[in-house]
């Protein structure tokens, strides 16, 4: 084997060991007991309108997969806002990605965790936050809360691992698109789309 597939093999691996530490420390802030896959990671990232001039939030970027799949979209570092709830994990990404604006918070209190970015307008959200160990109100209100940080029609895509959308459907008041079923992921990922009524 080469080198440089043995460094890969070695990074993924470290990666996968760090996020089943993290997953066992905190299992409710925690989805999965294994990273998010790198195909998965880029359909998600696929939402991102690396042209619109405006921020992306990223939710739960856990060991940064998805974190890297969105730079790969054409965002640039300082453009992108990643919250994580783990203390490990924030601290890992801080030095994998120094440029990107992680912050060490809670997603269901933005307007806390935010700061000085409370008010600003982003172009979409990509949340890998785990919804299902949530109470149904606690996810309704997430959603809607990141809804109204957003530019209008602009998606925020929920990565989960149920059959149906983690958050029930209130038409008036948000809309649900199926976006994919991932089976190159373990386990098997659905995505969810969510934007405002027309």
């Amino acid at each position: 084997m080469n080198f440089r597939l043995k460094e890969r093999f070695g990074r993924k691996f470290d990666e996968e060991i760090r996020f089943f530490k993290g997953w066992k420390s905190n299992m409710r802030a925690v989805g999965s007991i294994v990273p998010t896959s790198g195909v998965t990671a880029r359909r998600m990232a696929s939402v991102v309108d690396p042209h619109s001039g405006l921020p992306v939030l990223e939710l739960g970027p856990g060991t940064g997969v998805i974190t890297k799949a969105i730079l790969e979209r054409g965002i640039k570092p300082e453009q992108l806002v990643s919250v994580e709830f783990s203390t490990d994990f924030f601290n890992h990404l801080s030095l994998r990605f120094p440029a990107v604006n992680f912050i060490n918070g809670d997603a269901f209190d933005l307007d806390k965790t935010l700061g000085a970015m409370r008010d600003a307008t982003f172009d979409c959200v990509i949340s890998a936050v785990p919804l299902l160990n949530f109470p149904m109100d606690r996810r309704v209100a997430l959603i809607e809360d990141l809804l109204s940080r957003m530019a209008p029609g602009r998606p925020v895509i929920q990565i989960s691992y149920g059959p149906l959308s983690p958050v029930i459907a209130m038409p008036h008041r948000y809309q649900i698109a199926h976006f994919d079923f991932v089976v190159r992921n373990i386990p098997p990922a659905q995505l969810w789309v969510y934007r405002k009524p027309h």
